[in-house]
């Protein structure tokens, strides 16, 4: 693989040392060059490693839109159906109109598969590092563990977009990503869909035994929760119910869904108790107009976000129950008196203030990864594909704390799927999932009938599940570097 794509250097420790990424760091001088062996020596030093990566979720790459693991959300829900455009402005205009996904040249996909590999990089340094480091049993566990979850996180976002779906059942031999376990600059062909899970879940579960026990300084770090987060997504997309259902149980087991009063109060603080796992941006660390709410918050002031604020599908927002909590969360007359927003703030149908940073001169706000209410969501899910009987009290759970008029469901089979569904599409607005839960169900991307425009879309308002562009092209760029890999149909 291109050393360019998938590597960035150990030389990470200086992000958490200085509080701050440069490009010499992080780009151009490449690992080889660095005393590799000093900074593996000890755990301590690994965890220093690791904080690089905790850091490297919210560094800014080639251009402002470009800030890690919050861009990347925004990628894969700007070209789903939910979040709309409603002018031709803004960052990821090729990814809500499909056009960067068929280009093999575009930044769009350089992106997210240059991202995930970097990460993978370092996880491995950690990992094969681990073992013979100077340190306690427990604190090897901890470090290891995380770089662990990092690499099957980022295996199981690369393979869901590069690859063809998941069929369970189906030998799934189609072509996913290249598997990368070392450090060194070997290229490595793409390995088959079905092995890409298998060491996802290899790694998954060699995580939820290592991390048994840690007790994390605060939500930007992996805990057992996670892992077992981790673990129920990714069984729920291989279309493990069972194992899905067990592990969202273990992974929501005595976390607190937040309040009404919580929910509107602007996604933007990782100690929320719901939330799970969460990039916490400090003053000294901001990347400001790169930040997530320089682009999906309602209140800075932004280009972006004063010409082209996003707004939710207007089909979907009709679908809210007045007395659900979600509903306030975004405008359908786009005045949003609340927030006292200036004049030259433009007012558009349907906008979201679910993200608000910190004030109009600070982007500031919080990234969520994981939170509970993803995990009641999988849990009922998969049990109700199962046809356990508790499948709607496990949803019932979840949305009263949302809607306090919802009543227990009284739908079965597929019409409670549906439901359950409807209530991912309301619940995770905004934090990344819509893309990957459409292509998963093999449902059709349909914007027809609600607030997008085609003009904006370049005509892309509803998408077949058999076209190949939900199969993203690996870049241009990758393949000169490495011969043995072969490209998407283009």
């Amino acid at each position: 693989m291109k050393t360019n794509y998938i590597k960035i250097m150990v030389a990470l420790i200086a992000v958490t040392i200085l509080g701050s990424c440069s490009d010499d760091f992080l780009d151009k001088k490449p690992t080889e060059y660095v005393d590799n062996a000093g900074a593996t020596t000890t755990t301590e030093n690994l965890m220093t490693l690791l904080n690089g990566i905790h850091r490297s979720l919210y560094k800014n790459y080639e251009d402002q839109s470009q800030t890690g693991l919050g861009g990347l959300m925004q990628q894969t829900d700007i070209v789903g159906d939910d979040v709309v455009f409603p002018i031709t402005n803004g960052w990821f205009l090729q990814m809500y109109n499909w056009s960067s996904v068929s280009n093999e040249n575009s930044v769009d996909l350089r992106f997210p598969y240059r991202t995930y590999y970097r990460i993978i990089r370092n996880a491995n340094t950690i990992i094969n590092s681990t073992d013979a480091a100077v340190g306690t049993t427990a604190d090897k566990n901890v470090v290891k563990g995380q770089a662990l979850l990092y690499r099957a996180f980022c295996n199981f976002q690369l393979v869901q977009l590069f690859g063809k779906r998941y069929v369970n059942g189906e030998n799934n031999s189609q072509l996913g990503v290249p598997i990368v376990l070392t450090v060194g600059n070997e290229k490595n062909p793409r390995s088959t869909v079905e092995e890409v899970y298998t060491q996802i879940n290899k790694d998954l579960d060699e995580a939820n035994i290592l991390l048994v026990g840690y007790s994390r300084p605060n939500n930007s770090h992996l805990n057992l929760k996670v892992a077992q987060g981790l673990k129920a997504r990714v069984a729920l997309t291989q279309g493990n119910w069972q194992i899905a259902a067990e592990y969202a149980n273990k992974a929501k087991s005595g976390v607190t869904l937040m309040s009404m009063a919580d929910y509107g109060s602007g996604f933007n603080d990782y100690n929320n108790k719901e939330w799970m796992w969460g990039s916490h941006i400090n003053e000294v660390q901001t990347e400001y107009f790169g930040n997530f709410g320089a682009y999906m918050s309602r209140n800075f002031s932004s280009t972006v976000i004063r010409s082209c604020p996003k707004a939710i599908n207007s089909k979907l927002y009709d679908m809210i129950p007045s007395t659900d909590v979600r509903a306030a969360i975004f405008d359908k007359t786009g005045k949003h008196t609340s927030l006292a927003l200036p004049s030259n703030f433009a007012r558009f149908p349907y906008t979201s203030q679910k993200f608000l940073a910190i004030d109009a001169g600070d982007s500031r706000c919080d990234v969520p990864y994981m939170r509970a209410a993803e995990m009641y969501l999988i849990e009922a899910e998969a049990k109700a594909r199962l046809g356990e009987a508790d499948a709607a009290k496990v949803l019932f759970d979840f949305e009263v704390t949302r809607n306090p008029s919802y009543t227990l469901s009284i739908n079965t089979g597929q019409t409670l799927i549906d439901e359950i569904l409807l209530q991912r599409r309301i619940e995770l607005w905004g934090e990344g999932f819509r893309f990957f839960d459409l292509k998963r169900n093999n449902l059709p991307l349909d914007r027809t009938g609600a607030n997008h425009d085609s003009g904006i879309t370049n005509g892309v308002l509803y998408v077949a599940p058999s076209d190949k562009r939900w199969q993203w092209l690996i870049p241009k760029d990758e393949i000169n570097a490495n011969p043995l890999i072969e490209q998407n149909e283009l």
